[in-house]
């Protein structure tokens, strides 16, 4: 292909996003990033205060694909990720017992969003914005921002690195078509509660699985590799819950959650609380199909939801979407 048209957006810098943008980027297209929030790494996050942070979306991930477990070593050796070995319980029928170790568990170092740092700082990502409108005509994409309005450049390739639910209201007025590759995916959200406490609470553990409860994870951010800062801890609604319960107000989302973690032994009394909605956190479709690819369109979707619903998978959409695309490129 003439390298005048390598020219590639792509929607949403977490990790299938990154990736694939790096991979074309190392590749010779020319690449640009477009991102709602403030900074990379979509739902491996980390919630920032003066003296304390926590990691608020993806906990940990696992490594078992060989070519994720080499990124992994990458990761590890530039310091941004590394092992995390909690003691782990399980709560439930209203007691507590160990919980298994299966396999390594691996966190972001300093917080989760590390590694979609050290993936996007050779990339030239806009950030606050958020692609509302997308379009092709003369074999060009030309995209719509809310806060900038019409985007001057126009790309021969795009990326969807988005949520089912969200690549599929940005394309739905493009190609009916591309709603086949949303339709069967099953994203819940996740309602999740921070809390800084002045002290360690009297616990056992430093995270664990709860069963049949609201609440189905918690963990102790301290107790990762890396951290600093006060006493945090992440409590997480199990899926089911939060997408019941999705369009409560904040206020009363997290009075549930913590009554439910005050019968597991916390107290909030003194503590710091931020709450945050997950819309779209969990989910895949089943079989998976990787990632999806429209030529005629020269368009892409990949994300977690299109391979496992997991980090390793998110990382491996963005790189089996990049490789089909240097290869339809040529």
């Amino acid at each position: 292909m003439n390298p005048i048209n390598k020219n590639v957006a792509i929607i949403g810098a977490g990790l299938a996003g990154l990736n694939c943008s790096t991979q074309l980027q190392e590749d010779g297209f020319r690449v640009q990033v477009f991102e709602k929030s403030r900074g990379p790494s979509g739902r491996m996050s980390t919630r920032s205060r003066e003296d304390w942070a926590a990691d608020h979306g993806a906990q940990y991930f696992t490594a078992r694909d060989s070519l994720f477990i080499e990124e992994l070593q990458t990761w590890i050796s530039a310091g941004v990720a590394g092992a995390w070995y909690p003691n782990l319980k399980v709560f439930e029928s209203n007691e507590w017992r160990d919980g298994s170790v299966l396999e390594n568990r691996y966190v972001g170092i300093p917080a989760m969003n590390s590694p979609g740092k050290y993936l996007a700082k050779n990339l030239t990502i806009e950030f606050n914005q958020t692609i509302d409108q997308i379009s092709r005509q003369n074999g060009k994409w030309s995209l719509h921002s809310i806060e900038s309005g019409n985007i001057e450049d126009q790309f021969d390739w795009l990326v969807i690195a988005l949520p089912a639910t969200q690549a599929f209201i940005l394309t739905k007025f493009v190609d009916e078509s591309i709603e086949e590759s949303c339709k069967d995916f099953n994203m819940l959200g996740c309602w999740t509660v921070m809390a800084q406490f002045a002290e360690q609470p009297k616990v056992s553990f430093d995270a664990a699985f709860v069963n049949n409860e609201i609440i189905s994870w918690i963990s102790r951010n301290n107790s990762k590799p890396g951290r600093t800062g006060q006493e945090s801890w992440t409590f997480q609604a199990n899926p089911q819950w939060s997408q019941e319960w999705m369009e409560l107000n904040k206020e009363e989302a997290c009075k549930r959650i913590l009554e439910c973690a005050e019968k597991l032994g916390f107290h909030f009394q003194s503590a710091e609380i931020s709450t945050h909605r997950w819309r779209y956190a969990s989910g895949a479709i089943s079989p998976s199909p990787e990632y999806s690819f429209f030529e005629n369109m020269k368009l892409g979707l990949c994300g977690d939801w299109l391979h496992g619903g997991r980090v390793e998978g998110a990382w491996l959409s963005g790189l089996k979407l990049s490789n089909e695309i240097k290869m339809r490129a040529v």
